[in-house]
C-alpha cells in the first residue's frame, strides 16, 4: 500500500485498477437500458398478456390453449420437423466442416463459399425454389421432360420435405460453429496419438470426436433452436398441405383475429419459448460437462492426406452442392422464365416480362429492396455500436449482474421470431406516458432486429476481449489513460476485425429476414421476405420467382463483394473466409 502511495506521488498521471473499475461501473447503467428495453422488457410483457386478463391474474387462457389437441399436434410437428431437420443439418454439416478443416482436399475457399450461400438466401427462397424443382408443375422438369403426372402429389408439402430443408438451410450453422472448433485441433496432440498406437476409427472416436464435441454441441443446439422458429418454410410447405407447426399455428391465430387471440397467442409463443430455452440450457448443461483444453501450435492445424481418395471426395462435395444449391436455382430461374405458372419452358415462349414487373412496373419490389438494406444496414451499425462498449464491461467486469446479462441476450434469439413480434406488437402498439405507436411503422421492425441479432454481434467482440491481454489496457491505465480512451485507442482497433465479422453476419441475416417481419410489416413497409411470401401466398408463383432470383443475386453479390475484400481486411472479418 505504501509502495503504491509512493508511485502516485511520483507519478501523478497513475490510476489504481479501481478506477477503471469505477468508470466501467458508471457506463453499466447506460448499457443496460437499451438492452433491457429491447431484449428483456418486450418478453415481460408477452408474459403478463398470457396471465393476466383485464388486469387481473388468470389461467385460463393458459388452460384454453394447453387443453386443446390442435396445440399439441403443432408442437409434436415443430419437434419432429426441427429434431429431424437437426441431424439432417448435422449429417451435411459436419461432414463438410471435417473434410473441410481436417483434409487437403483443393478449392476450399470456394468449397466454403457456395456452402454458405444456403444459410444467407432467405427460407422462403429455399422453400419455394424446391417446390418448383419438384411436382407436376415444375417448368425446369417439363423442359427436361422428366416431370411427374399431372395430379401427382407434391413431395415437399410433408412433414418429411419441411423437415429435409430444415437441414439444407441450417447446415451451415453446424459447418460455421465446428470448423471454428477444428481449426483449433493442433497437429502436434494428433501426432502423439497416432505415435501412440491410435489409428483409423479409434483416433477419430477417441481424439478427434471429444475435443471437437464443444462446436458439435454448440452446433446442433443453434440449429435446433433456429429450426423450431423457422416461418418460412413452414409456412410455405406446411400451410398448403394444413401441416400446423407452433409458428404456423401462431401466425394462423393471429390471422383469424378474435377478442382471446393476443392471450393465446402469449401463452403459445410462451410455450415454444420455453421449448427453445429447455434446449439451450440443455445445450450450456452438456458443453459444462466437457472441458478439453486444447494445448499446441494452433497455427499447424491438422492435415490429412487423402491420397487417391481426394477425387472422389471432391467429386461428392461439389455433388451435394449442386444438388442443394444449383439445381434449385435453376428451377427457380425456370419458373421466372415462363409467361405463366405450370408452362412448359422452350426457347419458343421463354420471357424476361416478370423480371420487368417487378422492377419497372410494381413499385413495392424497390421499396422492399431498399426497406431491407435500410433495416440492415441500420441494425448492423447500432448493434456495433452498443456491443463494443457492452462486451468490454461484460468481460472486464464478470459481476452476478453482468452474468445475468449476458444470458438475457440470448433469450430472443433463442425465441422463434413469431414469438419476438408478438413480444414487440404487445409492447410497442401503444408506449405508455408519450403515447406513440410503433405499429404499422418500420421502427417497430427495426427494434425487433435490434433484440433479434444482438447476440450476433455481441459474442465475436466478447470472444476478442476474452482473448486481449489485460496487460495492454493496464498499461495505458498507469499512463493515465481513462477509459474513454483505452476503449478508443487500444481495444476498440483490436476489437474491429470481430465487431465488422459480427456487422457482416448481422447485415445479411436481416437482409432476408421473414420470420420477424411476418407479423410487423404493414402497407409500405414490405421487406423482400414477406413481399416473396405474399406474391406466393397470392398466386403470383410466377412474379414470387422473379423476385427470389433478384434476391439470390444480390446476396451472391454482396457476398463476393465481401469474399474479394477479404484479401485486404485482417483475417476473421468474413466469417467464411478460410
Amino acid at each position: 500500500m505504501q509502495a503504491a502511495s509512493r508511485l502516485r506521488g511520483f507519478m501523478p498521471g497513475f490510476a489504481s485498477p479501481t478506477v477503471g473499475n469505477r468508470s466501467s461501473d458508471r457506463l453499466l447503467p447506460w448499457l443496460l437500458l437499451p438492452v433491457f428495453v429491447i431484449s428483456i422488457l418486450p418478453i415481460v410483457r408477452l408474459a403478463i398478456e398470457g396471465v393476466f386478463i383485464g388486469g387481473v391474474p388468470s389461467a385460463d387462457y393458459i388452460r384454453d390453449v394447453l387443453g386443446s389437441s390442435t396445440t399439441w399436434r403443432a408442437t409434436v410437428n415443430s419437434l419432429y420437423t426441427a429434431g429431424l431437420g437437426t441431424i439432417i443439418s448435422l449429417l451435411i454439416g459436419g461432414a463438410f466442416a471435417f473434410l473441410v478443416a481436417l483434409t487437403d482436399i483443393r478449392a476450399k475457399a470456394v468449397l466454403v463459399f457456395c456452402f454458405m450461400i444456403p444459410m444467407m438466401i432467405p427460407p422462403q427462397i429455399t422453400a419455394l425454389a424446391w417446390v418448383q424443382l419438384t411436382g407436376p408443375s415444375s417448368a425446369l422438369l417439363n423442359a427436361l421432360g422428366m416431370a411427374p403426372a399431372m395430379g401427382s402429389p407434391q413431395p415437399f408439402y410433408s412433414a418429411e420435405g419441411i423437415a429435409l430443408l430444415l437441414g439444407i438451410q441450417h447446415a451451415s450453422i453446424v459447418f460455421l460453429t465446428l470448423r471454428a472448433n477444428l481449426r483449433l485441433l493442433p497437429r502436434e496432440q494428433i501426432e502423439a496419438a497416432r505415435l501412440a498406437g491410435a489409428r483409423g476409427g479409434r483416433l477419430w472416436w477417441q481424439i478427434i470426436l471429444p475435443l471437437t464435441s464443444p462446436g458439435l454441441i454448440a452446433g446442433t443446439a443453434m440449429a435446433f433452436v433456429t429450426a423450431l422458429g423457422n416461418f418460412g418454410i413452414p409456412a410455405m410447405l406446411g400451410i398448403p398441405a394444413n401441416y400446423s407447426t407452433l409458428p404456423t399455428l401462431i401466425y394462423q391465430k393471429l390471422a383469424g383475429f378474435g377478442p382471446s387471440v393476443l392471450g393465446e397467442v402469449s401463452v403459445l409463443a410462451m410455450l415454444i419459448g420455453a421449448i427453445a430455452i429447455c434446449g439451450v440450457a440443455l445445450h450450456h448443461r452438456l458443453l459444462g460437462k466437457r472441458d478439453y483444453r486444447l494445448m499446441g501450435m494452433v497455427g499447424r492445424p491438422l492435415d490429412i492426406r487423402l491420397g487417391q481418395r481426394r477425387t472422389l471426395v471432391e467429386a461428392v462435395l461439389w455433388a451435394v452442392l449442386m444438388a442443394i444449391l444449383v439445381i434449385p436455382l435453376m428451377a427457380l430461374i425456370a419458373t421466372a422464365l415462363v409467361p405463366a405458372f405450370g408452362v412448359k419452358l422452350s426457347l419458343a415462349n421463354y420471357s424476361f416480362d416478370a423480371f420487368y414487373e417487378v422492377l419497372f412496373v410494381q413499385p413495392s419490389t424497390i421499396r422492399a429492396f431498399h426497406n431491407s438494406f435500410m433495416l440492415s444496414v441500420g441494425a448492423a451499425v447500432t448493434l456495433v455500436a452498443i456491443c463494443l462498449p457492452l462486451a468490454y464491461v461484460i468481460v472486464r467486469r464478470p459481476t452476478r449482474l453482468t452474468h445475468m446479462v449476458n444470458l438475457l441476450v440470448e433469450v430472443p434469439y433463442a425465441l422463434p421470431g413469431v414469438v419476438l413480434a408478438i413480444a414487440c406488437i404487445l409492447l410497442f402498439i401503444r408506449i405508455p406516458v408519450i403515447d406513440v405507436s410503433l405499429y404499422g411503422t418500420l421502427a417497430i421492425i427495426f427494434v425487433a432486429y435490434l433484440a433479434r441479432f444482438l447476440v450476433i454481434a455481441l459474442r465475436p467482440v466478447m470472444n476478442s476481449f476474452s482473448q486481449l491481454d489485460p496487460a495492454l489496457e493496464e498499461a495505458a491505465q498507469a499512463c493515465g489513460a481513462g477509459l474513454g480512451r483505452r476503449l478508443r485507442d487500444i481495444l476498440l482497433p483490436l476489437a474491429a476485425p470481430s465487431a465488422a465479422a459480427g456487422a457482416l453476419l448481422v447485415f445479411l441475416t436481416a437482409f432476408n429476414e421473414l420470420t420477424v417481419s411476418a407479423l410487423l410489416w404493414s402497407a409500405g413497409n414490405e421487406t423482400l421476405g414477406v413481399l416473396i411470401f405474399n406474391l406466393d401466398d397470392s398466386g403470383d408463383t410466377v412474379l414470387a420467382s422473379a423476385v427470389a432470383v433478384l434476391v439470390v443475386l444480390v446476396v451472391i453479390a454482396l457476398m463476393s463483394c465481401f469474399q474479394l475484400a477479404s484479401r485486404r481486411l485482417p483475417k476473421g472479418v468474413v466469417p467464411w473466409q478460410t
